[in-house]
């Protein structure tokens, strides 16, 4: 346990869950399911099984230092690797890598985002034990594909091909990455039986995922590995922000898996969602005789149904008439949208950027 690693990714905005997630307050840092601890404590907690507390790093933008400190007093100000500017995933996953091997080069990595949802956080473990086990095996790069349960257009998918090079039969080798497919093919994935969902939870070796950076992303590892020298030390910070304005923007899967041969996937179940939108929070909250989730101390329904509603406990709202919508406020923002257009919340935030300036987003 003590070669193993974790990296959680906290760096995201969540624009799709404003007006509750803004950019000075992102829905990491919110409890948004009611239950007392916020989504990146519930991430935390998560790999306290899985490596020592020491061995937990953050990424994230370094205006969100301080409310990881505030909601994460069990880690140190060493472990919260700051990012100067958003470069997507691969530059991140990057700067921890060559950062842990600067300290252990026998180093086991996972890395996840901090605001993803797991119901059965035991067979999670298990999970990420196998997929350590694999990587070790034949230094490969794993990924925990999510048993799909819809024809979902807002994931991606991953091919999976039955294959002997594997220490149990739940892990198999990857054939294809697809993007957020459109419904019809969607519905394909869906029948074929052999798609599962992209979970963008990583398990791999550091020496594998830094063999892979060389191989697929040299631009990137090259400036990452000339900080060898200066990791761990005070001079890291102004390294890292020297080099991150001209480092590559990209994504982990564009960049590295879904160009990379040794690829597996552990065929998982184990109550995930990535909770990217008010209506996957509504499939995950109890729902009362009418099916409307309600979040919040004070929430009055009458004549409504199966809608979204999360308030202030501070705050008595009373709602009549309403079916299918969502219903949100915060910090004296509100939101009412059908949840049928919730994919329309980006272009709302993008509007309000334009015509009311960043004081609401």
């Amino acid at each position: 346990m003590k070669d193993n690693f974790a990296v959680i990714m906290a760096g995201g905005i969540g624009s799709r869950f404003w007006p509750m997630s803004k950019s000075s307050y992102p829905k990491q840092f919110h409890d948004v399911l009611g239950t007392g601890r916020t989504l990146i404590q519930m991430t935390f907690d998560r790999f306290k099984d899985i490596c020592p507390i020491e061995n937990i790093l953050i990424v994230t933008n370094e205006d969100y230092k301080d409310l990881i400190l505030k909601q994460l007093p069990e880690i140190k100000e060493s472990q919260i690797l700051c990012e100067p500017s958003r470069r997507n995933t691969a530059p991140c996953i990057a700067y921890a890598c060559y950062k842990i091997k600067a300290i252990n080069k026998q180093a086991n990595i996972v890395v996840a985002p901090s605001d993803h949802l797991i119901l059965k956080e035991a067979v999670f473990t298990d999970c990420i034990h196998s997929a350590i086990e694999q990587s070790n095996k034949n230094n490969s790069l794993i990924t925990l594909g999510i048993k799909p349960s819809r024809p979902d257009t807002g994931y991606g998918y991953i091919q999976f091909r039955d294959d002997s090079d594997s220490i149990h039969p739940t892990i198999k080798k990857v054939k294809t990455f697809t993007e957020k497919p459109h419904l019809d093919l969607a519905k394909q994935f869906l029948n074929s039986g052999d798609f599962y969902w992209n979970s963008g939870i990583f398990i791999w070796t550091v020496s594998s995922v830094i063999s892979a950076f060389e191989q697929h992303l040299p631009e990137v590892s090259k400036l990452f590995k000339e900080g060898e020298s200066v990791y761990h030390t005070p001079d890291e910070a102004a390294f890292i922000n020297k080099i991150y304005p001209i480092c590559k923007n990209v994504s982990i899967d564009y960049g590295v898996m879904e160009k990379a041969q040794n690829v597996y996937v552990v065929l998982s179940d184990f109550g995930w969602s990535d909770l990217g939108t008010w209506g996957s929070l509504y499939t995950h909250v109890e729902h009362d005789a009418d099916s409307n989730a309600v979040i919040g101390n004070d929430v009055m329904m009458y004549d409504s149904k199966s809608n979204m509603v999360k308030m202030p406990d501070d705050k008595l709202v009373v709602i009549q008439g309403l079916y299918d919508y969502i219903v949100v406020e915060s910090d004296g923002t509100l939101l009412i949208c059908k949840k049928q257009d919730e994919q329309k919340i980006k272009q709302f935030v993008n509007d309000i950027k334009t015509s009311k300036g960043e004081k609401f987003v």
